[in-house]
């Protein structure tokens, strides 16, 4: 049976699967245990959680637990921007998902220079509080979640982390430039919002509800994440079993954008929203 392909989430040399699954909102559904156990059974390897996501840590805990032989790569994140707080998180997230050692874990949404500056803080910056969990045996690799454009290009030329977490979608093409540095650095790329994200999903549907027949659907919002060969992982987020159905179903069967497809599906998303 075919499966979803891998991508090498670059320096941690890890193989994920290159659709994964943002488990943000998922504990708000009432089929969230059915929704995750979707998720393992087409496939998917990789799993996006926080500390802070309100129970999404302790809901993937559950499954773990149930399913001792899961072969989900889950990354969690901490909001914290010192070294006593990110460890604190680091030993939570520990707890509660059932781990010995977490693939990945990440400092989330470092999208100012301040933030940047104070996780950056030899003796009490979250960097540092993550260095010390690494050298404990509780987490194998850093990443870190960013909205800034400039201050990315500076967190790759820190050379700090293995995985940056960005926006990339038709809707937000503009950190093309930035995937493409991190590839260059060996840095894995995680996408977030790959589909635009709800409130540019909600425009979709109404649009749709009033007649557009237009090239942009949620599954060439994905192929168009996709035929980017420099990302990892996509992790659209998830609520209910159908949608990770639907994103399986593109995941397997897309063929990658022309340049001139992703043109024109980005001229439509700007006309959208």
């Amino acid at each position: 049976m075919k499966s979803i392909r891998k991508r090498r989430l670059g320096r941690t040399n890890l193989f994920v699967t290159e659709l994964g699954l943002g488990a943000m909102d998922t504990p708000t559904s009432k089929e969230s245990h059915q929704t995750i156990n979707a998720a393992k059974n087409v496939g998917i390897n990789f799993i996006d959680t926080a500390r802070e996501y309100s129970g999404s840590e302790f809901l993937l805990g559950q499954h773990l637990r149930n399913n001792p032989n899961s072969n989900f790569k889950i990354t969690s994140k901490t909001f914290s921007h010192t070294a006593n707080g990110s460890q604190h998180d680091v030993d939570k997230s520990i707890a509660t998902l059932g781990l010995s050692e977490i693939p990945l874990y990440q400092l989330h949404d470092i999208s100012t220079f301040d933030a940047w500056s104070k996780v950056n803080d030899e003796e009490d910056g979250a960097i540092a509080g993550l260095r010390i969990a690494k050298y404990r045996g509780l987490i194998k690799h850093l990443g870190i979640s960013c909205h800034n454009l400039s201050l990315l290009t500076e967190i790759i030329q820190s050379n700090i982390f293995d995985t940056i977490m960005i926006e990339y979608s038709a809707f937000y093409p503009s950190t093309a430039s930035i995937i493409e540095m991190a590839a260059q650095n060996d840095i894995g790329v995680i996408v977030m919002r790959p589909l635009g994200g709800s409130g540019r999903m909600s425009a979709l549907r109404t649009a749709v509800e009033e007649g557009y027949k237009g090239p942009l659907t949620p599954a060439n919002l994905l192929r168009y994440v996709l035929t980017n060969q420099n990302i990892s992982v996509a992790i659209p987020g998830a609520r209910y079993p159908s949608r990770i159905q639907d994103n399986f179903s593109t995941a397997m069967n897309y063929q990658p954008m022309s340049q001139s497809e992703c043109k024109e599906i980005e001229i439509e998303a700007i006309n959208l929203y």
